[in-house]
């Protein structure tokens, strides 16, 4: 009966919990498990969460936490750093394009027509230029064109270096890959790539096309990264600063 009691007994709530590490504070979210065997850290845009068994004691939490804590503070600055407030599709912002900051200009207009490029401004001619959800979708749409022309330009370059074919390039909206690539040869492209410096895109794709030769991330497969882009270990330590936005 004791037993039976157990397995129906619910699972522990999720603690919200604070320690000093590395000298600052953190403040994390605990999770229970009857499943787990060991203590897992995870750190993303939600910050710090630690999952360890049901009945791990706190000396074992608090030795991990220590043990980790070099790790955990310079994971969390990382991440807000990278954290980006969400656009407001108001005249005046300021968007990123290929690398650079560029002024959106919404302006009044008796036509809508695609968005204009003029040297550091964006401009879009709106009728309804208080619709936000309409502008967001008139960039948006934007930069996809962009991304597909952009991304064309670059696959179109590597390609014949690396002596691969991709089947077809399609942009995609994942929200935590950049890019990937199928075994029938579908590389798909994340169309917010298309915000960011142009030798960061230039190392996803080369990353992209290699694996139409390496489905995996052996020594082979690094090393036509590198033929291809001898800086890749460089450019791709600078694309784990950016987060992938909508």
């Amino acid at each position: 009966m004791l037993s039976k009691l157990r397995r129906q007994s619910p699972t522990p709530a999720a603690e919200q919990r604070s320690i000093e590490l590395a000298g600052e504070p953190v403040i994390y979210t605990l999770k229970r498990s009857a499943k787990r065997r060991s203590i897992g850290l995870r750190i993303d845009d939600r910050g710090l969460t630690v999952s360890m068994p049901l009945r791990a004691s706190e000396k074992w939490l608090h030795s991990v936490l220590n043990e980790k804590a070099n790790w955990v503070t310079e994971k969390l600055s990382r991440w807000n750093n990278q954290k980006t407030i969400a656009p407001q599709w108001v005249d005046g912002e300021k968007l990123s394009f290929r690398g650079e900051t560029f002024t959106l200009r919404i302006i009044p207009s008796l036509f809508n027509l695609a968005v204009q490029l003029h040297d550091e401004e964006l401009h879009l001619h709106r009728i309804d230029i208080a619709d936000k959800v309409k502008i967001e979708k008139a960039i948006t749409l934007w930069y996809r064109c962009e991304a597909e022309r952009v991304f064309a330009e670059c696959v179109a370059h590597y390609a014949p270096l690396m002596q691969v074919s991709p089947q077809q390039i399609k942009l995609s909206s994942a929200r935590t890959q950049w890019g990937s690539c199928t075994s029938r040869g579908v590389v798909r492209l994340n169309w917010s790539l298309v915000k960011m410096p142009l030798h960061l895109i230039d190392y996803v794709v080369v990353h992209e096309l290699a694996h139409l030769l390496e489905m995996n991330h052996s020594a082979a497969f690094w090393h036509i990264v590198e033929n291809a882009c001898p800086d890749y270990a460089q450019r791709r330590i600078e694309l784990r600063q950016y987060r992938i936005t909508e």
